[in-house]
Order: C-alpha cells, then sequence, then structure tokens
C-alpha cells in the first residue's frame, strides 16, 4: 500500500516518501506528481515522510530524514534541518539557520 500526497485538494495514491516541492513541481522520490502549479501550492503527505525539499514547510508529524526549506515548523526531525527561519520540537541532526526556535 502507497502514501497518499494531496496537492491543493486533489489527493494521489504515491510510492515513495521523500518529496520535493520547487519551482511549480512536485516530485515524490524523483518523479514528477504534478507540475506547472503556480501561487501558494498546498501539500499534505499521509505517511512516513522520510525526506523533504521546498520553500516554507509546516509539517504536523515527524520527518525521518532531512529538512531543507526556508522556514520550517514541524514535529520531530530525524535528520538534519536547512532553513532560515526554523522551529521544531527535536532535530537529531544539525542545524542551520539564521534564527533557530526549539518547541516543546
Amino acid at each position: 500500500m502507497g502514501n497518499k500526497i494531496t496537492i491543493n485538494g486533489k489527493t494521489i495514491e504515491v510510492e515513495g516518501n521523500n518529496i520535493s516541492v520547487n519551482n511549480g513541481v512536485i516530485k515524490v522520490d524523483g518523479k514528477v506528481i504534478e507540475e506547472g502549479l503556480t501561487g501558494t501550492v498546498k501539500v499534505r503527505f499521509e505517511g512516513d515522510l522520510a525526506n523533504l525539499e521546498c520553500a516554507d514547510a509546516k509539517i504536523i508529524g515527524n520527518v525521518h530524514g532531512n529538512v531543507n526549506a526556508a522556514d520550517v515548523k514541524c514535529g520531530d526531525v530525524g535528520g538534519n534541518v536547512n532553513g532560515a527561519d526554523v522551529k521544531c520540537k527535536n532535530v537529531a541532526g544539525k542545524v542551520s539557520a539564521a534564527e533557530v526556535r526549539m518547541r516543546k
């Protein structure tokens, strides 16, 4: 059984758990899922998220791997977090950011 990704209200079942959202293109494990998106893109992922790369991320839940985003708000991260403004509960790896706030 795959994971589910909802992009601006449209739900798609996908295999994989590495997400990239850049320049209007959404990829899961390197495969293009949606492209040509403009404006604010809202993505909801149901499943275990391994790695995430995007402009801004608000994650309700945890990421097992790395997060690369300008603004990051999340629970626990099992890997590294790279961003300008990072607000996370726990980060197992390194945090590279201009501003870091750890949440309780």
